[in-house]
């Protein structure tokens, strides 16, 4: 299990919500926070809370795609800001 939070929104002591929503919103504050702290860590070379910050960006990952199977989708791996992943503007 997480021994530490590196980001508050990235708890995992907090509950996940039950509505589809809120889920997929909290996921991916989560995520986008892990990336930002992910990025300062690496200017920093801190590697030790650097290696905690990826083991929890992959647990946060993990829900994402366990939900995303769920019928809901998924915000792993996609850049801040990207919409292309809701097939916006394809045909």
């Amino acid at each position: 299990m997480l021994r530490e939070t590196i980001v508050p929104s990235a708890d995992p002591a907090l509950e996940i919500p039950a509505g589809s929503g809120a889920r997929f919103d909290r996921i991916h504050a989560a995520l986008a926070s892990l990336r930002h702290e992910e990025r300062r860590l690496e200017r920093l070379g801190l590697e030790t809370p650097l290696a905690r910050c990826r083991a929890q960006r992959r647990y946060w990952e993990f829900l994402s795609a366990l939900f995303s199977s769920a019928g809901q989708d998924s915000v792993a791996g996609r850049p801040d800001g990207d919409d292309s992943w809701r097939g916006v503007g394809q045909e």
